[in-house]
């Protein structure tokens, strides 16, 4: 069963540099739309478990990869490929959003 990682500061750019799409969700805890993307985004982990790398990570415990990728508004969904932003998703969206997103890049 897939579960979206815990991504942070630390562990970030090992992360976005897997060989697999890694979808981040850029979220905090008192954000409205956060909350209402979270349960997607942990289906989306179990959807792609094996085929793509589903994190998040909390803007309000991780500000240094919250500035360097100039993330202002949340929620805020980056895909990388390679370590390379290939897709950005600002705002909460329905699931079919971030699914085309995914499996353009899992293809």
């Amino acid at each position: 069963m897939g579960k979206a990682i815990e991504l942070n500061d630390a562990n970030f750019d090992q992360i976005i540099n897997s060989d697999k799409p890694v979808l981040v969700d850029f979220w905090a805890e008192w954000c409205g739309p956060c909350k209402m993307i979270g349960p997607v985004v942990e289906e989306l982990a179990n959807d792609y478990d094996g085929k793509a790398v589903i994190g998040k990570l909390n803007v309000d415990e991780n500000p240094n990869v919250t500035a360097r990728f100039g993330v202002r508004n949340i929620p805020t969904l980056l895909v990388f490929k390679g370590g390379q932003i290939v897709d950005k998703q600002v705002g909460a969206v329905p699931k079919s959003v971030l699914n085309q997103k995914l499996a353009a890049q899992v293809a």
